[in-house]
């Protein structure tokens, strides 16, 4: 499994969840690189599991000088960076009623602009035709309660894989986008008692047209494309993993 040997990535949010899954089959394809996360403990057991051709550092996306120290803190170990996954982000809950401008600040600073950031960025210390992945979400596309802020978060991060693939195309950096629906991550534990995580996980695999929620994995088989020469040929597309929920549920 080599489509990614001699590869360097750095994988935002890597320590857990859909930043983990990405980080192993990029790993799996023979990459080296960074996650990066703000947990020390989750960070420490994710760079153990992926063994010496990672490293974790600890950095919050949301500070511009944690992000210049994490581009040149990889390249200087690993050499230039060939792919970058801006994934670290969280669902925020609330409606335009009840959002407060602090929360409106901090959900729009976590998704949309460290993504920005994180890319602007990492740009000094990539290699001229590296992959730029970015994780969207299908509530840009659906209008699930309560999640109006972190849609059209999301929505426009799904906008910057164009927008980054135009402003690139001299450096042949090219930017895609990965849009996830329900994933099992870390996540549920944030939104409701453990408890009744089981039984919602079985709600939404029940309303899903595949039968069964994502996994990590599923999303890091398509940041592996992505990332390797096998997706050379897409600038600014959206790859919709999201069970069939956008397309062809009700």
């Amino acid at each position: 499994m080599s489509k990614l040997k001699n590869k360097v990535a750095v994988i935002t949010g890597g320590n857990s969840g859909i930043g983990f899954g990405i980080a192993e089959a990029l790993k799996n394809e023979g990459a080296s690189g960074a996650i990066v996360g703000r947990n020390q403990v989750t960070l420490d057991s994710a760079s153990a599991r992926l063994g010496d051709s990672f490293i974790g550092i600890n950095a919050d996306v949301t500070n511009n000088a944690d992000l210049e120290r994490v581009f040149k803190e990889a390249s200087e170990k690993f050499g230039k960076i060939d792919v970058l996954v801006a994934n670290a982000g969280a669902g925020t809950i609330g409606t335009v009623a009840t959002i407060s401008e602090a929360d409106y600040n901090q959900t729009m600073d976590l998704n949309l602009k460290s993504v920005y950031f994180t890319v602007q960025k990492a740009l000094p210390y990539m290699n001229d035709g590296a992959s730029i992945i970015l994780i969207g979400s299908n509530a840009a596309h659906r209008a699930y309660a309560s999640f109006t802020l972190y849609g059209a978060a999301k929505a426009a991060v799904i906008y910057l894989a164009k927008g980054f693939s135009s402003d690139l195309l001299d450096r042949k950096i090219r930017a895609n986008v990965i849009t996830p629906g329900t994933t099992d991550t870390p996540a549920f534990d944030k939104f409701v008692p453990a408890e009744q995580i089981d039984g919602l996980k079985q709600h939404f695999a029940s309303v899903m047209p595949i039968g069964r929620i994502g996994q990590p994995s599923d999303i890091g088989k398509t940041a592996v494309f992505l990332a390797s020469d096998d997706s050379s040929f897409m600038l600014g597309a959206e790859l919709l993993v999201d069970g069939g929920m956008t397309y062809l549920s009700k």
